[in-house]
């Protein structure tokens, strides 16, 4: 036989099974663990027989309870090791994220612009304005807040997040 482009629908049920049995670099573990708990079983690697296998095989019931009591307490752990494993793939996805991200710094009488915020039914046009006039840093908090005041000198009633301002070059 003869593979070409036209036999794609012959090979899709190999790529998803192929997709859902390979590990995942983000969690650590297959697609079909995270769902059913346990490693998928091969046609080839039945290792521990489920209950139809066992009244077949006609295997010993207390050692079918044993292995199956095994598998049980197996899959807690690989929880446990997923959490893990989790936890350090967002720390390298953090460490990789921080090193783009140019930290902003703001002094007080900095004059800023502040990003006009249209509620949802009104009309938003391409050319309608995206910032208000000029208003001036008060204080810089730590966490990326700043309480603005207006050039009259009157001060805003919340503090305004750092994302929504830029710096006015006058």
């Amino acid at each position: 036989m003869i593979i070409t482009y036209r036999d794609w629908h012959e090979m899709l049920s190999f790529a998803l099974h192929t997709y859902r049995s390979v590990v995942r670099t983000s969690t650590g573990t297959t697609l079909y663990s995270l769902v059913y708990g346990m490693e998928g079983v091969m046609p080839l690697k039945v290792k521990i027989p489920s209950l139809r296998v066992f009244i077949d095989s006609e295997l010993e019931k207390a050692k079918w309870a044993k292995v199956r009591y095994e598998q049980l307490n197996l899959i807690s752990e690989k929880r446990i090791a997923l959490i893990f494993h989790h936890q350090l793939y967002q720390k390298r996805m953090a460490k990789a994220y921080d090193t783009n991200v140019r930290p902003r710094f703001f002094q007080e009488r900095d004059l800023m612009l502040k990003e006009i915020l249209p509620l949802p039914e009104e009309d938003q046009r391409k050319w309608a304005l995206n910032y208000k006039a000029l208003y001036v840093v008060k204080k810089d908090f730590s966490g990326g807040a700043l309480r603005l005041s207006k050039m009259d000198g009157e001060d805003l009633a919340i503090p305004v997040n750092s994302d929504s301002v830029k710096r006015n070059y006058v």
